[in-house]
C-alpha cells in the first residue's frame, strides 16, 4: 500500500503531518511512501530530506491518490474529490465541529480517522495529538502575551529603582493551561492558574503558582477522558462574575478552555475586560470554539479599553518544525498500530481504533458524530 504525506492547503498552516524521521519506521511496516513536492516547505523540510528518508516526491495528485493519506487538518472540498474510494486518512479532522465533511467522506468510501478523537489511555499516549499541539499552544500563547504587555514578566531591581513583577492568570489547567503557567514561571511571572477540575489544584501549584479560589460549589467537573464538564447556566454566570476581582488585577489573563465538541464556555466578561488596567493583554486558546472571552475575534488582535485581545486559531503552526515532528509522532503511531505486512487492517476490537474512527466502507460509524448529523 502507499502512505501520501501532502501538503496542508489550509490558510497559514505550516505544518506538515509527517516528517522524515518517522519514515523508517512506516517504510519497514511495507508501505510505500509518496511525498507530495514541498510538502514540508513550510516546517523548513526539503524534498531531499524526505528523499533521503526513502519518500518518493510525487506531485500533488499522486500524493491524494494514495492508499492512507496523513494529513494536518481536515480536506478540503476539491482535496475531498481527490481522495479515491477505499481511502485511509488520518489526521486531525475536525470530526465534531464539521460532521457534514464527515458524511461527505463516508459518502466516498473512506476510512477515517480523527486524532482528536483519540482515547485517553495508557496504550494510546503516544498517539495523543491534542495534547502535543496543547503543549506548544500554551508555549507560545505566553510568549506572545509577553511580547505585546508593556511590562517585564520578571521582577528588575535596577539602581533607577524596582519593577514589580507581572501578574498572570491562567484560566484551564489542561496541558496547554499548565504549560503556559510553567512558561510564565520561567519568565518570572507571579502566576495563578483556575480550573473547575478539582483535580487541577495540585497540578496548578506543583508548577509554583498559586490556585485562584472561587466560591463556588463544583462536584466531580472532569469527565472520563480527563477533560472539563460543562457547567449548568446558572454555575457557569456564577463563575464568570466571582472571576472578576482577580482578572481585574491581572496584567495578562491566559485563556484555555475547551469542551470537546461544544463551544468555548465564556470565562472572561466585557465587564472584566473593562475592569482590567489599559494595557493588559489576554490571550484567547479557545478562539476557534468561540473563544472564552466574550470579546475575543478569532485571529484578530481586539482592543478594548485599552486591554489586548488576542485570538490566534492555531499557535502549533507558528513553530511549524517542532510541532510537525511531535505531530508526526502521533501519527505514524497511529498509522503504525494497524498496518501489517503492509496492509492497513481495521479493527473494531480495538479500543483505540473503535473511539478514533468516524467512517468506514461508506457509513458514518462514530455514534456522535452519527447523532449530530441526524440532528
Amino acid at each position: 500500500m502507499t502512505l501520501g504525506i501532502v501538503r496542508a492547503s489550509a490558510p497559514a498552516e505550516q505544518r506538515v503531518a509527517l516528517v522524515p524521521k518517522v519514515l523508517s519506521s512506516l517504510s519497514k511496516k511495507g508501505l510505500e511512501i509518496l511525498v507530495e513536492s514541498k510538502a514540508g516547505e513550510g516546517a523548513q523540510i526539503t524534498d531531499d530530506a524526505f528523499r533521503e528518508a526513502g519518500g518518493r516526491i510525487v506531485s500533488g495528485q499522486e500524493a491524494w491518490e494514495s492508499d492512507i493519506i496523513a494529513l494536518v487538518g481536515p480536506p478540503s472540498e476539491d482535496e475531498l474529490d481527490r481522495l479515491k474510494s477505499g481511502a485511509t486518512v488520518v489526521g486531525f479532522l475536525q470530526p465534531l465541529e464539521t460532521p457534514e465533511r464527515m458524511a461527505q467522506l463516508a459518502d466516498r468510501g473512506v476510512t477515517a480517522l480523527a486524532m482528536e478523537l483519540v482515547p485517553r489511555i495508557s496504550r494510546a499516549q503516544k498517539m495523543d495529538a491534542l495534547s502535543a499541539m496543547a503543549s506548544l499552544a500554551g508555549y507560545k500563547a505566553t510568549l506572545i502575551a509577553a511580547n505585546h504587555l508593556p511590562r517585564f514578566f520578571p521582577l528588575l531591581t535596577t539602581a533607577a529603582g524596582t519593577v514589580r513583577p507581572a501578574n498572570v492568570t491562567i484560566l484551564g489547567a489542561g496541558v496547554a493551561g499548565l504549560q503556559a503557567i510553567a512558561t510564565a514561571r520561567r519568565l518570572g511571572a507571579r502566576v495563578w492558574g483556575y480550573d473547575i477540575r478539582e483535580a487541577a489544584r495540585e497540578e496548578v501549584k506543583s508548577l509554583g503558582a498559586q490556585f485562584v479560589e472561587l466560591d463556588l460549589e463544583i462536584e466531580d467537573m472532569q469527565d472520563e477522558g480527563g477533560y472539563a464538564k460543562a457547567l449548568m447556566d446558572a454555575k457557569a454566570k456564577q463563575q464568570v462574575e466571582l472571576l472578576v476581582p482577580h482578572l481585574a488585577k491581572s496584567d495578562v489573563v491566559i485563556t484555555t478552555a475547551l469542551i470537546p465538541g461544544r463551544s468555548a464556555p465564556t470565562l472572561v466578561s466585557q465587564k472584566a475586560v473593562e475592569a482590567m488596567a489599559p494595557g493588559s493583554v489576554i490571550v484567547d486558546l479557545a478562539a476557534a470554539s468561540g473563544g472564552n472571552c466574550t470579546l475575543t475575534v478569532a485571529d484578530e488582535v481586539m482592543v478594548h479599553n485599552g486591554v489586548q485581545i488576542i485570538g490566534h486559531t492555531n499557535l502549533p503552526s507558528t513553530v511549524p518544525t517542532d510541532a510537525s515532528f511531535l505531530y508526526a509522532r502521533t501519527v505514524s503511531a497511529m498509522i503504525n498500530e494497524f498496518v501489517q505486512d503492509g496492509v492497513f487492517q481495521p479493527n473494531f476490537e480495538d479500543e483505540i481504533f473503535r473511539a478514533s474512527c468516524v467512517c468506514h466502507n461508506g457509513h458514518i460509524v462514530h455514534e456522535r458524530v452519527l447523532s449530530m448529523i441526524k440532528s
